[in-house]
């Protein structure tokens, strides 16, 4: 029986591109949250998650027929009395995004601590279960772990974040778990000279029993010139497939898986994928210009499909054996840039 993974857009399902972690002046960005509507919509942007360093402001003000302005905010966890200081200390960043717009408490805060920088200036704004003991961090796998349980029992889209900038691995992130998604690239990290292209560490947590997304983000904080090969907006996005851009649609298809994440920058539009579907132990994917399309799944068993010299592809199809637990797809184009879909488990397609 076939089904549609991710399905072709038509006028019943559109596709509506997304960042999902973006800083403004609200802490260490460059821009207002107003500059950043106006400059990722001149750039074919429908969704900005402003996820501002520790402080959960709304700004659901900005968020009209054409623009959804997701409400979040980003945590960090660390050993405040490393001995090595900032520059090789292990940190862990978490983003929280609100699947409801009239969320408005903050997760896992503290009344004096872990709010810095320019920050600060906001934490008096900040609204949070007063209930509540103030919540004390550590770099620990326990409390990362309650962290995002917290997140999402409150109602956030948790995702882990760019663990190569973080100098985690793997015996640290895989004692993470209540997480929703992990960023399988961070274009912010990859212009600081990370390598945050993170498809190993996602199949990692496959492999692990996790049962997440993967997305790719901007992690945008805009420092440098709109037009200089510097500028971190633009090159790491969700397609998020929904029936109509609200607010309340678009956290919907977060919560269902769908979307797909690509890459590119400024100059540069990332793979696009059409459609895929899964039909009697086939999986098929149809795509824009491609040079090179690959299946990976939990096995020893992955393929690729490579275009002749001057050639491209446009789909390809992949039998899924009966052993195989998950799998997932990645497009390579012409530039490199990739797109890369969820994992999918085919216990849950029987």
């Amino acid at each position: 029986m076939k089904k549609y993974l991710l399905p072709p857009a038509d006028e019943k399902i559109k596709y509506y591109k997304a960042n999902l972690h973006c800083h403004s002046t609200f802490s260490d960005g460059n821009k207002t949250p107003q500059e950043i509507k106006e400059f990722y919509m001149a750039h074919g942007y429908s969704v900005v998650a402003f996820t501002d360093h520790n402080v959960f402001i709304t700004h659901n003000e900005l968020t009209d027929k054409k623009f959804v302005a997701m409400n979040g905010v980003e945590l960090y966890a660390c050993d405040e009395n490393d001995p090595n200081g900032f520059r090789k200390q292990k940190t862990t960043h978490i983003c929280y995004v609100a699947l409801d717009p009239t969320m408005d408490l903050c997760p896992c805060w503290h009344r004096s601590k872990y709010v810095f920088g320019k920050s600060a200036e906001y934490r008096d704004a900040v609204r949070f279960d007063e209930n509540e003991p103030d919540f004390e961090r550590s770099h620990s796998g326990e409390c990362i772990s309650a962290m995002m349980k917290k997140g999402a029992d409150m109602g956030f889209f948790v995702t882990y974040n760019h663990p190569a900038w973080s100098l985690e691995n793997y015996s640290d992130y895989m004692g993470y778990d209540n997480m929703h998604a992990m960023e399988i690239t961070n274009y912010g990290s990859v212009l600081d000279g990370c390598d945050e292209y993170n498809g190993r560490c996602y199949d990692d947590m496959l492999r692990g029993g996790k049962r997440i997304y993967c997305i790719g983000t901007d992690d945008n904080h805009n420092a440098h010139a709109d037009d200089s090969e510097l500028c971190d907006s633009f090159g790491g996005y969700v397609m998020i497939a929904a029936s109509e851009l609200t607010y309340e649609s678009i956290a919907q298809s977060l919560r269902d898986g769908m979307f797909y994440t690509s890459s590119g920058n400024s100059r540069h539009i990332g793979p696009e994928i059409l459609s895929l579907e899964f039909n009697d132990g086939k999986v098929k994917i149809e795509t824009s210009a491609a040079k090179r399309i690959s299946l990976m799944t939990d096995c020893r068993r992955n393929e690729t499909r490579i275009a002749k010299e001057y050639g491209f592809l446009r789909s390809a199809e992949f039998d899924i054996s009966d052993d195989t637990e998950y799998f997932r797809i990645e497009v390579t184009d012409s530039c490199g840039y990739k797109a890369y879909t969820n994992a999918y488990f085919t216990d849950e397609m029987k």
